[in-house]
């Protein structure tokens, strides 16, 4: 396998290195007859990744990030001999969950914001981290199985923590996912996706083309660089840094002409 050629089409760095790391993972995957996976992956590593593995036809691969709906992945690389029985009975051994219970005082006091910062204080790597579950009186936090004693004991040297509960509890026990959302009416002059990025991340039209340039704008999971995207009822827009929003409703025209759309956004 010519490593160079095949990445030679890649002009990130960052990309390259990521991508360079999987082919090793394949082929130690394919040598040692053992399942090979990478750290957490984000949206855009995760579009990448799909896009990567279709151009080299290789199939023998899941993305796994805890539950159903997780927003950041775990590639995990299988040989040919494994069933996908086979892979999900070493999901419990690739993550696990460290539950924060808060004590009564902090209960709903805290938000993703506040548990991610938590984390990253401790120096702890993003990419070590997955999905966290914010819940009123806590939240499971999804990580890899390497790190999650340490940053378990770590955790209860915050301040923020130092009332609450802090335990491991396995995958199979992962809380449901509490989704809350908030309602808002926005007024764009077209369904171009720029408008909307605009609106949404409260800035200027050329700050969204701006910021849809560079990658951070996903629609449907799916990273979109086309300004002029037009975005349709029911798709999920995902500005990295401002947040996830879901298209509702289009509530008709203003008497300018400009088109009026509920959103919901997930806080």
């Amino acid at each position: 396998m010519d490593k160079q050629k095949i990445l030679s089409d890649y002009k990130k760095q960052d990309d390259k290195i990521l991508l360079a790391q999987i082919l090793d993972k394949i082929e130690f995957s394919k040598q040692r007859e053992k399942l090979e996976y990478t750290d957490f992956l984000d949206m855009y590593q995760i579009a990448l990744v799909k896009n990567f593995m279709k151009k080299i036809d290789f199939e023998n691969y899941i993305l796994f990030g805890g539950f159903e709906n997780a927003e950041r992945k775990i590639l995990v690389i299988y040989p040919e001999r494994y069933n996908m029985n086979m892979v999900e009975k070493n999901y419990s051994k690739i993550v696990k969950v460290i539950r924060i219970i808060l004590g009564e005082e902090e209960n709903g006091k805290y938000t993703h914001r506040n548990y991610l910062g938590g984390i990253i204080k401790l120096g702890m790597k993003r990419e070590k981290v997955g999905d966290i579950l914010v819940a009123d009186d806590g939240a499971d936090i999804l990580v890899k199985d390497e790190t999650a004693e340490t940053l378990r004991k770590e955790l209860g040297s915050l301040t923020r923590f130092e009332n609450s509960k802090i335990e491991l509890v396995e995958l199979e026990d992962l809380r449901e996912q509490e989704i809350k959302v908030e309602e808002l009416n926005i007024i764009v002059p077209s369904l171009r996706l720029d408008n909307f990025v605009s609106d949404l991340a409260k800035t200027s039209r050329s700050k969204a083309v701006q910021i849809i340039d560079s990658e951070r704008v996903f629609i449907n999971g799916q990273n979109e660089t086309k300004a002029s995207k037009q975005v349709k009822l029911g798709d999920i827009i995902t500005i990295r840094g401002k947040g996830r929003f879901i298209v509702k409703e289009f509530s008709g025209t203003t008497r300018s002409g400009r088109s009026v759309v509920k959103i919901e956004k997930y806080v």
